[in-house]
């Protein structure tokens, strides 16, 4: 039995575009309590990523990133009378962005052979067109929800 749900803390927005999302994001980039160098990786590819797709504000060509990755439903494993079924959930817009920003930071540090900044700012300009492996991923998810709606009944 679960005690209680973890409090979720309130970020203070982030010194440059004054936005809570881009904090968050900055601190999922951020490894061993690092942040100055997540804040230079994370400005760096959003000034790449300005000046690449000709959109006049970072923000929204990000903003526009996470949207097309963030996924709308994601299975999660049920277990009912000693089978496993995957069942179909849909997702909350929070914890969507989160997983949004994951999928974009694991497969910028997945690739080999270029500065981080080049790399996340490669894979949010792919995120924004629609291509990419964090929409592949995001397409694959909605393909597994799709195949388990059978089990969707068992939802809780």
């Amino acid at each position: 039995m679960r005690r209680r749900r973890a409090e979720i803390r309130e970020v203070l927005p982030d010194p440059k575009y004054d936005n809570k999302i881009v904090t968050k994001f900055i601190n999922i980039v951020m490894q061993q309590g690092k942040r100055s160098i997540a804040e230079g990786i994370v400005y760096g590819a959003f000034d790449i990523l300005k000046e690449k797709t000709g959109e006049p504000d970072a923000m929204k060509a990000f903003q526009k990133a996470l949207d097309n990755v963030r996924p709308r439903l994601e299975v999660k494993p049920r277990r009912i009378g000693g089978a496993t079924y995957q069942v179909p959930l849909e997702v909350r817009a929070e914890r969507g962005t989160s997983i949004a920003m994951r999928w974009l930071k694991d497969f910028a540090r997945a690739k080999k052979g270029k500065p981080m900044v080049e790399k996340l700012a490669e894979e949010l300009i792919l995120a924004y067109k629609g291509e990419g492996s964090a929409m592949k991923k995001r397409d694959d998810t909605h393909k597994m929800a799709e195949a388990n709606k059978a089990f969707a009944h068992f939802r809780w």
